[in-house]
């Protein structure tokens, strides 16, 4: 069984903390097409999030990212409705 990924910069996470001088990418790791579909569309909605993508390949990113990866059944009504 195949997994999708919806990935995304954060601009408010991007270039402080952790992150700093580095790119925020969110990643949302999704079981279904559906799931997938509904976390983009919800990104897409939200003005801090740019560079959304769906994609069926495992994203990694080199040394200036830091990732954040979560389980699309752990996100919050905000992304999965």
């Amino acid at each position: 069984m195949s997994k999708y990924y919806v990935t995304m910069t954060d601009k408010f996470m991007s270039g402080w903390g952790k992150a700093e001088g580095k790119t925020n990418k969110y990643i949302i790791e999704c079981d279904t097409y559906e799931q997938a579909e509904r976390a983009e569309r919800n990104a897409r909605k939200r003005s801090e999030m740019k560079y959304v993508n769906l994609c069926v390949h495992n994203p990694r990113y080199g040394a200036n990212v830091i990732e954040s990866r979560v389980q699309f059944e752990d996100l919050g009504e905000i992304w999965t409705k």
